[in-house]
């Protein structure tokens, strides 16, 4: 990373008749396998789920570490969702799809009810 915050737009297409845009935040420490895991992850995820709808800021931590106390970061990696409220947080390198569906409440694409 060449900045101390890296923001990662989707690319410019209509939601599939869906509302709501979600501004997420990564943080990350440098480029740990768990940094680099996180980012991988979240990118796919974002890809699958929200296709046109996110926005994504990357902070790393080690360039600037007074930026974890704006949302109270505890461990990272740490994903924090920003939009839509409330402000959701989940730790980890987002690896398991079902826990970051439940913890950022989106269905999957799939889901009919």
């Amino acid at each position: 990373m060449t900045s101390e915050t890296s923001p990662i737009r989707a690319p410019e297409t209509e939601p599939e008749g869906e509302s709501g845009h979600y501004k997420l935040r990564l943080y990350v420490a440098g480029q740990t396998s768990k940094s680099l895991t996180a980012m991988k992850n979240l990118k796919k995820f974002c890809e699958e789920h929200l296709a046109g709808r996110y926005e994504i800021e990357v902070i790393d931590l080690m360039k600037s570490p007074q930026l974890a106390a704006g949302d109270q970061i505890l461990a990272i990696p740490t994903l924090v969702r920003r939009l839509p409220s409330p402000l959701k947080r989940i730790i980890g390198d987002l690896s398991n799809t079902e826990k970051v569906l439940v913890g950022l409440d989106i269905r999957p694409k799939d889901d009919t009810l």
